[in-house]
């Protein structure tokens, strides 16, 4: 069955007659997981600023100036991360994703409130031990993620909710440098914003353990009218179904996302790691309207991923087939970022204004690519959604490792305009890259192999069923 017919079936479903459903709740919920994540993630990018200053703003604040290994610590984070994407979107699809969510998200907060214990005890090698710890368990969050949407999701609002669960990434990111940064410029301390988002992440971990369900199946409050109109006719089997390892990797429009996948994480984290220190070096703002300043961008994606995902929706429902409105997107979230990127390595510090603008641009528009690629995995095959994402995810973030490292790698001082021109030069050029690729070999028809499995097991059971007549 193609997407076009999966598509044809959810519209003739009935909707249900309220607006806000039950699987709008585990939506929010997984949207506020978002949010906490990567506040996880990426408050150390304007954390780590302030734990390295020789003046802070309470002197009874822990300090320190003397670390070396400012790069290294905002990559550890990675390193960890990139380890258990694939095994975890098999566990996940194996025993489901809600109690792996669970454990990912209370793990990660514990961590992040041992983050200032850890550094004062253990130096700059104990940080970086909690940040490799937090990427090993947010390894199983998009798998996860991923899953859950392929299974509370209706086809027709794919695009839409899909970006609005992811989209609370950017949102975290600026409220995480917003707060991080207010925190740490103040009397309170840096310590105080990892103590924060500890106890949000804890908070989190209990709601979603009273309220998160696998599926629409094992939910016991679901009404009858709204799993219907979630299968849109076509229901989801939460039986294991065998994952047809050899035909996903082989198959080329699988190939092309993990490309996109790769490009995007390149010129994201290199983007979200190090704008609050091209902001401190380049730009010379302090570290308040640093954090301010950098979250700026994210802001803007956030609130463009609400114009563009209703516009991909409305052209897949009317207009466009899939694959195209995907195309279309995934090129607006990637050429027009790396045209800004190439304007801006050429701006210096007497245009301040004008970077900021430009930041806005690469990092605001790049929000097309949740209506793009980054929904394409549930597109090709809905079964094995979190499989998909979690080897995109894996080996895309081998790249989220290289992009902070590339600036110890480039010789040139992090005050000396040419290394950033080098930076966004090579970010703009993965992006093209990345978006070429998806543009060629990309589709938005669910591949055969989806269902490779449930023949594989109908198969099976049958043999069984024979074996008991005999």
């Amino acid at each position: 069955m193609t997407a076009s017919t999966d598509l044809k079936i959810q519209l003739d479903e009935p909707k249900p007659r309220k607006w806000l459903g039950l699987r709008h709740i585990q939506f929010f919920l997984l949207f506020l997981a978002s949010i906490i994540a990567y506040g996880i993630r990426t408050n150390m990018s304007v954390g780590i600023i302030a734990m390295m200053s020789d003046d802070p703003p309470n002197k009874d604040t822990p300090t320190f100036p003397h670390w070396t290994e400012k790069e290294t610590i905002l990559s550890a984070f990675f390193w960890g991360y990139v380890i258990p994407q694939i095994g975890a979107g098999a566990l996940v699809k194996k025993f489901g994703p809600k109690w792996f969510l669970t454990v990912t998200m209370f793990i990660n907060s514990l961590f992040t409130i041992l983050v200032p214990v850890m550094a004062v005890e253990a130096g700059q090698g104990g940080v970086i031990a909690c940040r490799v710890i937090q990427g090993l368990n947010q390894g199983f969050l998009y798998p996860s993620v991923h899953t859950l949407l392929g299974k509370w999701t209706p086809l027709e609002e794919r695009s839409k909710m899909a970006s609005f669960v992811y989209t609370g990434g950017p949102l975290g990111t600026v409220i995480a440098l917003a707060i991080t940064g207010a925190i740490a410029d103040s009397m309170v301390g840096w310590p105080a914003a990892f103590y924060l988002y500890g106890a949000f992440g804890i908070g989190w971990t209990v709601l979603w353990g009273f309220i998160g369900a696998d599926s629409p199946a094992k939910h016991g409050r679901l009404s009858e009218e709204e799993r219907q109109y979630i299968e849109g006719g076509v229901p989801r089997d939460d039986e294991e179904l065998p994952t047809p390892w050899r035909s996903i990797l082989t198959s080329v429009p699988f190939i092309a996302i993990l490309v996109a996948h790769c490009g995007q994480n390149w010129g994201f984290w290199t983007l979200l790691t190090e704008i609050p220190s091209y902001m401190n070096d380049i730009m010379k703002y302090k570290i308040s309207d640093n954090s301010l300043l950098s979250a700026l961008p994210y802001l803007v994606l956030w609130i463009l991923s609400f114009i563009f995902s209703p516009i991909a929706d409305y052209l897949i429902a009317h207009y466009l087939s899939i694959g195209t409105v995907r195309k279309i997107f995934n090129t607006i979230g990637k050429v027009i970022p790396a045209g800004a990127l190439i304007a801006l390595s050429f701006v210096d510090s007497s245009q301040k204004n004008l970077a900021v603008g430009l930041l806005v641009v690469a990092v605001g528009f790049n929000a097309a690519t949740y209506s793009g690629f980054n929904v394409n995995h549930i597109d090709v095959s809905p079964n094995h959604a979190g499989i998909l994402m979690g080897i995109t995810n894996s080996v895309s973030n081998v790249l989220s490792i290289i992009a902070p490292l590339i600036i110890k790698v480039i010789p040139y001082e992090q005050t000396d305009p040419i290394l950033w021109r080098y930076v966004f030069c090579i970010t703009a050029g993965m992006y093209l890259v990345a978006s070429i690729f998806f543009n060629i070999f990309a589709s938005g028809e669910v591949q055969p192999w989806n269902t490779e499995g449930e023949k594989r097991c109908s198969t099976t059971n049958d043999e069984d069923k024979n074996k008991e007549k005999f």
